[in-house]
């Protein structure tokens, strides 16, 4: 069992930047792939980004690529995703989830392990 806590979000005007982080407990962090996840109301859960273990393979959704960086501590168990120039629509509840896949996927069903979630809101 993975246990995963995010932190980090919060309000933030356009244009501004906010990193969220992710603290992994339970088995050995450098195991697993990791993602990040958002929902806005109303909306389907989206991909965000995603990491291999150890780091060297990352991918990125079109819509937040060169805006989002992702990146991982093993030694502190710990995934981040640094967000700059953000826009109101960036605007969602982000989750970090971890899967025992070889590599990364954008498929939230491929992922066995999830935080709760941290509110990110972006006012105009």
């Amino acid at each position: 069992q993975v246990h995963l806590v995010e932190s980090g979000g919060g309000l933030v005007q356009a244009g501004g930047s906010l990193t969220v982080s992710c603290v992994a407990s339970g088995r050995t962090f450098s195991d697993y792939a990791m993602g990040w996840f958002r929902q806005a109301p109303g909306k389907d859960r989206e991909f965000v980004a995603a990491i291999n273990w150890s780091g060297g393979v990352i991918s990125y959704a079109d819509s937040v690529k060169g805006r989002f960086t992702i990146s991982r501590d093993n030694a502190k168990s710990t995934l981040y995703l640094q967000m700059n120039s953000l826009k109101p629509e960036d605007t969602a509840l982000y989750y970090c989830a971890a899967t025992r896949i070889i590599g990364i996927s954008p498929q939230g069903a491929d992922y066995s392990y999830w935080g709760q979630g941290t509110q990110v809101t972006v006012s105009s």
